[in-house]
């Protein structure tokens, strides 16, 4: 049978049943674990299925990195994503290709990778929220179609197979997840937690989907009958495989209490559907065979999903058309372009009081404080590659000013969240450094924040108290005090956040020239913020979730609930809103149209005029929000349904076309239904969302459209 397009999954599992029924019921078993040995009778190779690519090839050497998921989801560019993963995956068989020849298989070297993470950042105390794109379901939706699609790339066999993950209701605490049973109403889980596992399913195919570690509605989503039975293989007619996440499954008996041995467990999992065990209780699956729990027919079932996916990535065809991707394409020139770009477009300017961007020929002197300003971390967050190549902020700012006679000061200023930098000293000991760098300069350029030492994986961050999550908004340690006693000698301050989610400088934001939140900014961070800073390119990210004035106005961070989270729910005014972002120019919008709208219409032509008026190139965000003005099964404020990302030099006006879809005018009722359930909404398309507070910071109203369905 010769191919000319994709292999599919019904050719690639028609080939694998033939493989898997020369196996004896042991060699199929085994080959349910992460690490699957070898067959030498059939030629099998022994694999491991563990690999990493959420930003970049992680864990395994040296690889592009890119900025951090959240930081890639602030570009709000569907297209530079689906490049992005692409360039991974190229990187991911490069490396591939020459580690098989030296037979080296270790964890990390596969072309399995278990990214994307498209969870819904719910609540910004999650630790983990900075590997997701964020608190919307449309967002999240577009972009992880985009990284599946890049990855997996549109050819005979899939370059790199993706994974969905973790399916489903997952975003904290990390501190429970092994025990801890998410409740959710049929509403919130179809309208909020399911919308982004559904798209990459159904509009990427993606070939594989990692279940969560906790319970949701009490079920153990490694073994939930309801999320991978009826809905992900029933309603979705999802055809890869499904794998746990690490040691999930162990978790059934050890935690959950949902059986009472390893065996049971993992007899729940597989009849369930989970295929794939990363961890080691499905090496318990023959005893569980020999037990009565599990059928021969669950581990060939099992086992061929595997198998598929292994002929689908090409791995038993030596003529494969990217085992000729050569080592050279890692770590290339080109691929840093890239990266390099990313971090420019994913930074977000919160606040400039018009200091920015700075004027050189001005300046004689530049204060650089701070515990992130140095820090080759604060550009990696996690899950991470090592880069050949990192240029901190610091580092950024010599290579913009060096040969312009202006005066470095450089000041750690304080730890990151302990209370002093050398062990041996008295708390503060950075602290009047900071303060004398800050008097000696005509500029301060603070870079404060967060690191993945803190804020990330439970085990992972060194953060336990929080497990990897924040107890709070607060800047961590003495970086308050440091903030507040820089400001204090009255010089302009330039705040440089590196965080991978919402911060508050607890007031303080107004007495700051400018904000920017560079989030985890890649290996080339440092010389993307320099560049913003001194006027190379203009800011035109824009933030994927809501900061919030506190955590005192979000329900308990073990509610998922989705009441008063969100800028689709959230009642108070936010710091700064999802969807902001500010640029160093000024735009006007006109002429705004929408097509009109059929009985069976699938979706709805907007166009909207939009003119650079000030005088900087620059790219803005264009930005479609829906309103229903009938249903009661409607979210309390507004949705996003469509975006796109424009370039305009100054002066420049174009014409942007863009379409919402059928769905975004459909609403979730109470059990769980997607239904058109209103005849009138309102349309607001504007260059951030329709709320007070987002009007009141960019000073732009968005304009608006009454929509009537016949």
């Amino acid at each position: 049978m010769q191919f000319t397009e994709r292999i599919t999954h019904e050719y690639a599992l028609e080939k694998a049943k033939e493989l898997v029924s020369k196996m004896t019921l042991q060699e199929r078993a085994e080959q349910l674990t992460y690490k699957a040995p070898a067959i030498k009778h059939l030629n099998i190779s022994r694999y491991n299925w563990w690999n990493e690519g959420l930003h970049g090839v992680a864990r395994a050497g040296t690889a592009t990195v890119f900025p951090q998921a959240i930081g890639l989801a602030a570009i709000f560019d569907d297209e530079l994503l689906e490049k992005i993963a692409g360039i991974i995956a190229t990187e991911g068989r490069a490396k591939y290709n020459e580690n098989s020849k030296k037979e080296d298989k270790d964890i990390y070297k596969g072309l399995t990778f278990w990214s994307p993470n498209v969870n819904i950042f719910r609540d910004p105390r999650w630790g983990r929220g900075h590997e997701t794109y964020g608190e919307d379901p449309y967002l999240t939706s577009r972009l992880g179609v985009a990284f599946v699609k890049g990855l997996q790339g549109d050819e005979k066999y899939l370059k790199i197979a993706a994974c969905a993950k973790h399916f489903a209701v997952h975003s904290g605490p990390e501190g429970l997840r092994h025990e801890f049973n998410a409740v959710v109403s049929k509403k919130d889980l179809y309208e909020t937690y399911l919308p982004a596992f559904e798209a990459c399913v159904k509009e990427a195919d993606v070939e594989a989907v990692m279940g969560a570690y906790n319970r949701t509605n009490d079920e153990p989503c490694c073994g939930s009958s309801l999320l991978l039975k009826d809905i992900l293989r029933g309603k979705w007619q999802f055809k890869g495989h499904v794998v746990s996440d690490c040691w999930a499954i162990a978790d059934f008996h050890l935690y959950h209490g949902v059986t009472s041995t390893a065996t049971e467990s993992a007899a729940l999992a597989i009849k369930n559907g989970c295929d794939l065990n990363c961890g080691n209780v499905y090496l318990q699956m023959l005893l569980a065979y020999k037990e009565g729990l599990v059928t021969e027919e669950d581990i060939t079932r099992a086992a061929e999903r595997l198998m598929a996916t292994r002929i689908r990535l090409g791995m038993f065809d030596e003529e494969c058309e990217f085992n000729k991707i050569p080592y050279t394409m890692n770590d290339c020139k080109e691929h840093h372009e890239v990266s390099l770009m990313a971090s420019r477009k994913s930074i977000v300017m919160l606040r400039n009081n018009g200091l920015l961007p700075l004027d050189k020929s001005k300046l004689k002197s530049i204060g650089i404080i701070g515990p992130n300003a140095d820090s080759e971390l604060m550009l990696k967050g996690n899950y991470f590659g090592t880069a050949s190549k990192y240029i901190t902020v610091l580092e950024g700012i010599h290579e913009a000013v060096d040969s312009e006679n202006i005066r470095i000061f450089y000041s750690e200023g304080c730890h990151l969240y302990k209370d002093r930098v050398q062990d041996l000293a008295e708390p503060d000991d950075r602290m009047a450094e900071a303060v004398t760098v800050a008097e000696h300069s005509d500029v301060v350029i603070l870079c404060l924040g967060l690191d993945s030492s803190i804020e990330g994986e439970q085990g992972d961050a060194g953060n336990s108290d929080g497990a990897g999550d924040k107890l709070n908004l607060n800047l961590p340690g003495k970086q308050q005090e440091l903030l507040e006693k820089v400001i204090a000698t009255g010089k302009p301050v330039i705040v440089v956040l590196g965080a991978g989610s919402a911060l508050t400088l607890q007031g303080q934001e107004e007495n700051c020239a400018a904000i920017l939140n560079a989030w985890y900014p890649g290996s080339f961070g440092g010389r993307a913020i320099a560049d913003l800073i001194f006027g190379k390119c203009s800011p035109s990210g824009k933030l994927p979730v809501t900061f919030y004035k506190t955590t005192e106005e979000l329900p308990e961070f073990t509610d998922y609930s989705m009441k008063n989270r969100t800028y689709r729910y959230m009642k108070n005014e936010s710091l700064y809103p999802f969807g902001f972002g500010l640029t160093y120019s000024k735009v006007q919008l006109s002429d705004l149209s929408v097509s009109d709208i059929s009985k069976d219409f699938e979706g709805v032509e907007v166009s909207i005029k939009i003119s650079n008026v000030g005088n900087f190139d620059i790219e803005e965000v264009l930005q479609c929000y829906i309103k229903d003005l009938e249903s009661k099964y409607a979210v309390d404020n507004h949705s996003l349904s469509a975006f796109k990302r424009v370039a305009l030099n100054k002066g420049e006006s174009k014409v942007v076309k863009m379409t919402i879809n059928k769905r975004a005018f459909e609403v979730v009722n109470d059990e769980g239904d997607r239904i058109l359930d209103s005849k009138k909404f309102k349309l607001f398309v504007g260059i951030a969302q329709p709320d007070g507070r987002s009007k009141e910071l960019t000073g732009i109203t968005p304009l608006e459209a009454d929509i009537e369905l016949i």
